[in-house]
């Protein structure tokens, strides 16, 4: 189940997100076991990513990014364009502290 955040929580996200590279790409052919996988271990390394999704039109834009975020139980950020940023805190040892709600 995804992470539910709050607004100042979702604008402190976006600030340090701000100056990230988009560290995975979504191709044409959309999200795949192996890309879960490897958005799974971004997240757990990272644990605030960007993604850059290449899917032409924005419904199935969306649609990738929804479907990512709900397979690697993280939250969705923000999407400008075809960049989304997703949060999902580590299990093992957490880097980013979030203020509180």
């Amino acid at each position: 189940m995804p992470i539910a955040l709050t607004n100042a929580q979702i604008r402190f996200l976006r600030g340090q997100a701000h100056d990230l590279k988009a560290i995975l790409q979504v191709g044409g052919k959309g999200i795949s076991d192996a890309l879960a996988v490897e958005v799974d271990g971004a997240l757990e390394h990272h644990e605030l990513i960007k993604v850059k999704v290449a899917a032409a039109d924005r419904e199935a834009r969306d649609a990738m990014i929804a479907a990512l975020a709900e397979r690697t139980d993280a939250a969705l950020v923000q999407r400008i364009g075809h960049t989304a940023v997703l949060y999902r805190p580590s299990k093992d040892k957490r880097h980013i502290v979030l203020p509180r709600a």
